[in-house]
């Protein structure tokens, strides 16, 4: 099954998302940065690579902190989540339009990615241990 990654960083009791720009299946939607594991890459290396083009900041990649599976394009996926940590936030937005520090709560108002929100109720327990 083919993989994605999503990394997940945390701030006191938010967590970083970003908005896609316009255009494309995602145009307009809140996520947890990553993107597909290419061939020969783990998922650390796979989101090493998403927040660079992406953010064109480094990361480094944390501990597993759950997965969904999800269907893009007819194809079943397996998404992992992963906690990223980052020095500071002074991003260049190559795919993204904005960023955001925001709470679960916020999140789920949000038009966010199905995907990603398949998370959501793993992280909120995950947080209540913060």
């Amino acid at each position: 099954m083919p993989k994605s990654v999503a990394g997940i960083a945390f701030n006191g009791g938010r967590l970083f998302i970003a908005r896609r720009g316009d255009g494309g299946a995602m145009g307009g939607r809140w996520e947890f940065p990553g993107g597909k594991v290419e061939q020969g890459e783990n998922d650390a290396g796979a989101l090493i690579r998403e927040f660079q083009e992406e953010l064109g900041i480094p990361v480094r990649v944390g501990e597993h902190l759950g997965s969904a599976s999800f269907e893009h394009k007819g194809s079943l996926r397996l998404l992992n989540a992963y906690e990223v940590f980052f020095p500071g936030t002074e991003f260049t937005l190559a795919v993204h339009s904005e960023w955001k520090w925001a709470s679960l709560d916020e999140i789920e108002t949000l038009d966010f990615a199905g995907s990603d929100r398949a998370l959501l109720p793993g992280l909120r327990s995950r947080l209540r241990g913060r």
